[in-house]
């Protein structure tokens, strides 16, 4: 699995204890995949320290690049070292997400999905302490992409949490390179979606359980610069298709 991280000293302990927990539970064969995104706190000490107790790589930006670097970088390196038969997860590093999910998800993926989605709009879903901007633009995003992407089994367009064959996604770089994952901030998630949909791929959707009020540290996300840069991802996409 894949964890972009940037000044995450406060929930990455948390968070990896519950991940070496959930697949004890599951007896799933894993490693984790940190990529340190220049972090100035000891997130890249922290996951140097856990990488002791259970099976974790460590990648390091020097500098801030951003999210949808972050998750190139992770998304490459776990197709590196991963088997045609493997499964990539992508997931915050914050502790919101819910690592016992992971073992549904890849169950999924067993029964013939290609890509899942741990999503906030599927019955059984819940999002507990996440501000009301970012619920509503969670929401708006997902009005926009179904009306002008309208996708089989996806209602949630950007969750950083899935379940990927790391098939697809080595298929997805070998189409596009480095701009398989082109955007540099938060729409990157949704630019993903967009580009395995044209791949023709089969998504499905688990309910997610968010817990933003388990989240350690400040939120990275600008809200309204999101909003922007989530728009012209749209009108590109669009012009692209037609």
């Amino acid at each position: 699995m894949a964890l972009p991280a940037y000044n995450e000293e406060e929930a990455l302990p948390e968070l990896l204890e519950r991940i070496g927990e959930a697949f004890a539970d599951s007896g799933l064969p894993y490693e984790v995949i940190i990529v340190d995104d220049g972090s100035k706190d000891d997130t890249a000490k922290i996951a140097s320290q856990m990488s002791f107790q259970m099976p974790i790589h460590l990648v390091q930006h020097e500098v801030n690049s951003g999210l949808g670097v972050t998750i190139r970088d992770g998304l490459r390196e776990a197709v590196d070292r991963a088997g045609e038969r493997d499964i990539i997860v992508t997931m915050d590093a914050d502790n919101t997400h819910p690592p016992g999910l992971i073992e549904r998800m890849v169950g999924m993926i067993h029964e013939g999905c290609d890509v899942v989605i741990a999503s906030r709009f599927q019955p059984g879903a819940r999002v507990i302490g996440v501000p009301f901007e970012r619920h509503i633009l969670s929401i708006g995003a997902r009005v926009l992409f179904t009306s002008l992407f309208p996708t089989r089994g996806v209602r949630d367009y950007t969750s950083g949490y899935r379940a990927y064959r790391a098939s697809v996604i080595r298929q997805a770089f070998a189409e596009h390179g480095d701009n398989f994952v082109g955007e540099k901030g938060f729409s990157c998630m949704a630019d993903v979606l967009l580009k395995l949909r044209s791949q023709g791929v089969m998504f499905g959707e688990a309910p997610l359980r968010l817990r933003y009020d388990q989240k350690g540290g400040d939120s990275k996300m600008q809200v309204f610069k999101t909003i922007w840069l989530t728009l012209k991802l749209l009108g590109r996409h669009r012009v692209g298709k037609n």
